[in-house]
């Protein structure tokens, strides 16, 4: 009983980590119809950004207490400062050309890591995380790992932020007319263009916390660790509807733990090939994910 508990937590906060890079995949291509391939390294960035004042290099950042909080804000805030340059400088001129985007993003999506690596090395970095999030805490006889607690609870507060943002906030409304008939509010005198960057910025946000606090997950971070935890956000999204978080909210659930029951239960690294089955079995069943809507 114990080791299903503790498998259990463990599966939700992979499962919390996973949703946190794919809210933004899935706010961004639900709203705006644009699949960014340079959303894994938004993560990166943030998880280097939360690294570097974590070890020092802030006023007032460090590896404990509210110092470590600071060095997760710092890493969001340069994540979501990342992905409005991205948007305003290589998205925005290619609304009308899709598949001069992806090519794009894909581009942005290889140089971040190589940029990362050719400024810190190649190597993974041991994560500097408070002591308190590096515990354990007594769940029903298991010792759960507190920081898994932790990305869930980040997970929760994301999609209550989210769901909140596009159904009881003008600029939500905003944002899903846009997407109904821009040229419509666009005469209405409403700069879509802006909304639109704000959509991004949020998606940004979302990938670069998830990189702040995967950290505390892995207890290391490196350059390639956005582009590897993108392929699963990817099978997220689809498992759970394009465009859909509430779907991507219960696929992410089902991916981390099918991954961490299956590594533990079989031989190591069948819990990868067992998410790829879910996947497929799911579409035979059900070909646009759980849901298919934003909501």
């Amino acid at each position: 009983m114990p080791t299903v508990v503790l498998l259990t937590f463990t599966g939700l906060g992979l499962g919390a980590l996973y949703f946190l890079v794919a809210s933004g995949l899935s706010l961004i291509f639900g709203l705006m119809d644009v699949l960014n391939f340079a959303h894994g390294a938004l993560l990166s960035v943030g998880a280097y950004g939360t690294w570097w004042a974590a070890t020092g290099h802030l006023p007032g950042a460090g590896s404990g207490g509210f110092g470590f909080a600071l060095a997760v804000l710092f890493g969001t805030a340069v994540g979501t400062a990342a992905a409005v340059l991205l948007e305003l400088a290589v998205i925005r001129p290619l609304y009308t050309r899709p598949r001069e985007q992806i090519l794009a993003t894909v581009g942005v999506g290889l140089a971040v890591p190589a940029l990362l690596s050719a400024i810190w090395g190649s190597d993974a970095r041991p994560f500097p995380g408070p002591r308190a999030l590096t515990g354990t805490v007594g769940l029903l006889g298991a010792e759960v790992p507190f920081n898994r607690l932790v990305l869930i609870g980040a997970a929760l507060l994301v999609l209550g932020a989210l769901r909140l943002f596009l159904g009881r906030t003008r600029h939500g409304l905003v944002v899903r007319a846009g997407v109904e008939d821009r040229a419509m509010v666009t005469a209405l005198g409403i700069d879509v263009r802006k909304a639109f960057t704000l959509v991004f910025a949020l998606g940004g946000a979302a990938a670069a916390l998830g990189g702040a606090l995967g950290g505390l997950y892995f207890g290391s971070v490196d350059p390639e660790q956005g582009t590897s935890l993108l392929i699963f956000a990817f099978v997220v999204v689809v498992t759970g509807g394009m465009g859909s978080l509430t779907g991507a909210a219960l696929a992410s659930l089902a991916v981390g733990l099918v991954q961490q029951f299956a590594n533990y239960y079989t031989t190591a690294g069948l819990g990868d090939l067992a998410v790829v089955v879910l996947l497929a079995a799911l579409l035979l069943v059900r070909p646009r994910g759980l849901t298919g809507r934003l909501a």
